[in-house]
Formats: C-alpha cells, structure tokens, sequence
C-alpha cells in the first residue's frame, strides 16, 4: 500500500477514536445514572418509584430494539438539529451516544443487581439512608462489573461506529466501505478489518486490567 493509504487509515483511525471515545462519555454521562436508578427504583427498593421505573424500562428497552443502522436513519433530522449536518464523524456522536446509553444503562442496572443483599440489609439495620447506601456499598462493590460493562459498551461502540460508516459517519468503516468495497481496494479491506480487531483487542485488554486493579476481592 501507498503511503497516501497509510495516512487515510490512520486519519481514519483517529476519526473512529474520537467518535467512539465521545460516545461512551456522552453515553456513560446519561446511561450510568439511568441505570442506577432503574436498579434501585423497582417497588420496595431503596428508591422505590416503580410506575416511573416501568415506563423508563419501556423507553430503554425500545431503544435497545431498533438495530443501529435504523436508528441512524431515523434519527437524522435530530442528527442536523444537534450536530447541523447528518454525515461526518461530529454527527455520528449522537445516534452513537443514543445507542450506547440504554445499553449501559442495562449493564449498569445488572452490575448494581449483582451487590449482595445482605450488605444492604445490614447498612439498611444500621440506619444508613438510600443515598449513603448508595454511594458507599453499592458503587464502591459494583465497581468491578461496572468498569467490565463499560468495556464491553465500547467495543459495541467500535463495532457501531463502522457500521455509521457506511452512512457517511466517517472512520474505519467509511474508508473500508470507499476504498475496500466501491473501488475494488481488498488490501484497504483487510488493513481495516486488522486495524479494528488490534483496537478491540486492546480495549478489552485495558478494560480486564482497570477491572482486576479496582476489585478488592483480588490480591495485586
């Protein structure tokens, strides 16, 4: 491959980068309080708001049902209203950021399950409030599984992410789709593809180690 290939892959690296990171802010921002609230927020719990809950649940999990090829289209005209313009990597942020926030929102939810009851219980007999149980026995004990969630969202992210490629969303996937596919270039293909799997490869790796560094039940 030529050097002016070489550039492009990595411009588009750099483009895939920035849409992925943006996303799992944006959608850790909105998706790590929302699942939160939805674990702790069923009848009984410490937040205990159940018809809220429901119809929260309803809009996670309808989101969650819309494949993300049809929720870029869909969402173009909120797309153009955020972002002024519905192709480019800066546009791609938001149907990405919509995408991953009731997905982690649900691992998170899963991860916050996950919290023995018993210690709950017993803070709940001590007479802690909701919020001190909250924020001192079940963040700091689902820490581990909520940083494995994350993980798991941003992969899912960079698997979005060459997928709004091929709608004009910039990155590894539009350049694979231009170059690989539309101008017969199967060497760009496979550079691509080597590319992605190195980018995963390496995000899982640094999700697993943050995860063992902060669960305690692990000796260093």
């Amino acid at each position: 491959m030529s050097p002016e290939i070489f550039q492009l892959i990595y411009d588009a690296l750099l483009e895939t980068l920035f849409m992925v990171m943006s996303a799992a802010f944006l959608g850790s921002l909105f998706g790590l309080p929302l699942g939160l609230f939805l674990a702790t927020s069923r009848h009984g719990e410490l937040l205990s708001a159940p018809l809220v809950n429901k119809g929260l649940g309803l809009i996670v999990n309808a989101t969650r049902s819309v494949p993300f090829i049809i929720l870029v289209v869909a969402l173009i005209p909120v797309t153009r209203a955020i972002a002024g313009t519905s192709i480019g990597t800066r546009s791609a942020i938001v149907p990405l950021t919509i995408a991953a926030t009731p997905f982690i929102a649900r691992l998170v939810e899963t991860a916050i399950r996950e919290v023995d009851r018993g210690l709950i219980e017993a803070a709940r007999a001590m007479g802690a409030t909701p919020v001190q149980i909250i924020v001192k026995i079940l963040l700091p004990e689902a820490i581990p599984s909520i940083v494995s969630s994350l993980t798991l969202a941003v992969v899912s992210l960079i698997g979005y992410s060459a997928m709004a490629g091929t709608v004009g969303g910039g990155g590894l996937g539009d350049l694979g789709i231009r170059y690989g596919y539309q101008r017969f270039m199967p060497d760009v293909m496979v550079a691509v593809v080597l590319v992605l799997i190195l980018l995963v490869q390496g995000v899982q790796t640094f999700g697993d180690t943050w995860a063992r560094r902060v669960n305690k039940r692990i000796r260093h």
